[in-house]
């Protein structure tokens, strides 16, 4: 019986602050691979690269925590992208204003980003399609959309709104870096101020009992999967902006450094489960993981296999941990 309540401590604790000291064990074995990984630059660069991923991951994090999942994230981050460069080159081009331009155009890649999720969302809920399928059809459509739009070619000369990605306060902070941080608030005040929020967890913990208690199950998921899309939309801008062109073959796979972020995290695959400080320390974790890599020179292919033996031992960790709790 001791034994029993000695490993539930164990799991519990590892639960709580296991996540915390997979970092902080990460972070001093990078220091010492390389003296420049904890200089300041390196670590607003390491922000910076990370941004993207992070507002991806808050959007997915609440799907996976309703129990859903999105697949179309690195097309759809492309399609909006190239969409916002595109909309203020040739709004800029025609006369307007910098702001305005830069407005409309992020206001256009939210609003299409909003509008692939709510199909997926509402495809999902009305024909209980899996949502595997759904957004893996999403991301092939979403990806020749943005061929179709750009042409099949880059967007180059897209103006000043590449300050979106690339510009600093005072030479300092990136702006990129402080949008990532309002969206990890905004994510954070939803799944735990907001009643939606509760009703997220309640669907993805037990869809049966949810409905029982007068909470839309379809309404609920449509939403997370809109909300996923400004969050889309705000990392396609930001991705666009900072490589200084709109390129409809980047992007690819983003949305399983999104997922994997989540899962290394604490969010269950099986829903219900998750939390933003958790999804968020996973995806420092991936960032650190490819900056260290990219310190030490190591090639992109191997990155690219390191990447997947996360994925799959993120998977393996969030089955065996589910099954100890139950």
């Amino acid at each position: 019986m001791e034994n029993k309540q000695t490993k539930e401590k164990i799991l519990a604790f590892y639960n709580k602050y296991g996540i915390i000291m997979i970092l902080a064990g990460l972070l001093v074995i990078c220091s010492v691979l390389s003296p420049v990984f904890l200089s300041k630059e390196n670590i607003v660069n390491l922000l910076s690269q990370i941004a993207v991923v992070t507002i991806l991951t808050c959007g997915i994090t609440l799907l996976i925590i309703a129990g859903q999942t999105d697949l179309s994230g690195g097309s759809i981050v492309a399609l909006t992208g190239c969409i916002c460069v595109g909309t203020f080159k040739q709004l800029s081009e025609g006369g307007m204003g910098d702001w305005p331009a830069g407005i409309l155009a992020v206001l256009a890649a939210i609003v299409i980003g909003m509008l692939v999720n709510f199909l997926s969302g509402l495809i999902i809920t009305k024909f209980r399609a899996p949502a595997f399928i759904v957004t893996l059809a999403m991301m092939q459509a979403g990806r020749g959309v943005c061929y179709i739009y750009t042409g099949g070619t880059p967007i180059y000369k897209i103006g000043n709104i590449v300050r979106l990605g690339q510009g600093r306060i005072r030479g300092v902070l990136p702006y990129s870096v402080i949008i990532m941080f309002l969206c990890i608030i905004v994510t954070w005040f939803i799944l735990k101020k907001m009643r939606l929020g509760r009703h997220i967890y309640a669907v993805g913990g037990n869809q049966e009992s949810a409905v029982a208690s007068g909470i839309s199950m379809q309404w609920t998921i449509i939403k997370a999967y809109l909300i996923h899309g400004v969050f889309v939309g705000i990392a396609g801008t930001l991705f666009m902006t900072r490589i200084n062109s709109g390129q409809p073959a980047e992007a690819v796979g983003l949305e399983f450094d999104a997922i994997t972020a989540a899962i290394i995290g604490g969010a269950s695959l099986s829903g219900g489960i998750g939390s933003v400080y958790g999804s968020i320390i996973g995806s420092v974790i991936i960032g650190v993981i490819t900056n260290i890599l990219t310190l030490k020179s190591v090639q992109s292919y191997y990155q690219m296999i390191i990447t997947g033996v996360i994925i799959v031992l993120a998977v393996i960790l969030d089955i065996v941990t589910k099954g100890k709790k139950e």
